[in-house]
């Protein structure tokens, strides 16, 4: 039902509906403006700090770079990381369910978990040069096993902190162990696996491009080491924001769809 304009605004409305429209993109506008102005500054100053001027471009040569920025390395960078967190979701959502269905493989498991996200990244991409042959499975491996882990601690952790009353009302009407996942524990745990991938997808992108670094001849990362070689500053900071500006429309995404999907929690 459409609301009523005719009815006056509540105490608890008006405070809500500015906060939406106008603080944040202000404070947003502002940041950035004072950002550019402050890069822009130091571009002009750089040479009286002895710093070289090609090492600070200014925002028109930034301008320039953007401008030639290629969208196939934006959309193959892109496929490369949604392709490897659906891939890290499903293994890491499934070795959550069989270790909290068993505290006996949660012993075993849960070690090698915390093994494998202390090792650095760039470890994982040594390993993945000596053990295969193919670029995309070597940044596809590198992903993975960089992102897996955070999905399964999170969603095991979430799966923990469900209510004993709520787990013992549904047992009590002797569901299957599909449908004790599907009716309680999947609704339970998706705030959290949102939020998980919140945390996950900052955490590919800037992985994404160091794999890439590592024998691509395409995306983001390759491009981003041809800049370094060319010693053009103005281009790996164009590379950058395009980086930036992805994640912030993928964040974008995942907020519409926690919005969509978590509606009843409004």
């Amino acid at each position: 039902m459409p609301p009523d304009e005719t009815r006056p605004a509540t105490p608890f409305e008006e405070p809500r509906r500015s906060l939406l429209i106008s603080s944040l993109p202000r404070e947003a506008t502002v940041s950035i403006a004072l950002f550019a102005a402050v890069w822009q500054i130091m571009s002009y100053l750089a040479p009286t700090l002895g710093i070289p001027a090609f090492a600070i471009p200014g925002l028109g040569r930034i301008a320039k770079s953007l401008a030639t920025i290629t969208p196939l390395d934006v959309a193959v960078t892109l496929g490369r990381v949604l392709l490897s967190l659906v891939v890290s979701f499903a293994i890491g959502v499934a070795v959550a369910i069989v270790m909290y269905l068993s505290e006996s493989v949660e012993k075993y498991l849960r070690p090698m978990v915390r093994i494998l996200m202390a090792v650095p990244v760039v470890s994982w991409i040594l390993f993945a040069v000596l053990w295969f042959k193919g670029v995309e499975f070597r940044i596809v491996f590198v992903l993975v096993v960089v992102c897996a882990p955070v999905f399964t601690v999170d969603a095991l952790d979430n799966m923990r902190e469900v209510s004993k009353e709520l787990k013992q009302m549904i047992r009590s009407f002797r569901p299957t162990s599909l449908q004790f996942f599907h009716k309680l524990m999947l609704p339970a745990i998706t705030p959290g696996l949102i939020t998980s991938w919140k945390i996950t997808l900052s955490l590919a992108i800037r992985v994404v491009t160091i794999a890439e670094l590592v024998g691509a001849v395409t995306g983001i990362g390759h491009q981003l080491s041809v800049a370094q070689e060319l010693f053009s500053v103005a281009d790996v900071f164009a590379w950058t924001l395009v980086l930036v500006v992805l994640l912030f429309f993928l964040e974008a995404l995942l907020v519409r769809l926690e919005t969509r999907v978590l509606r009843w929690r409004a």
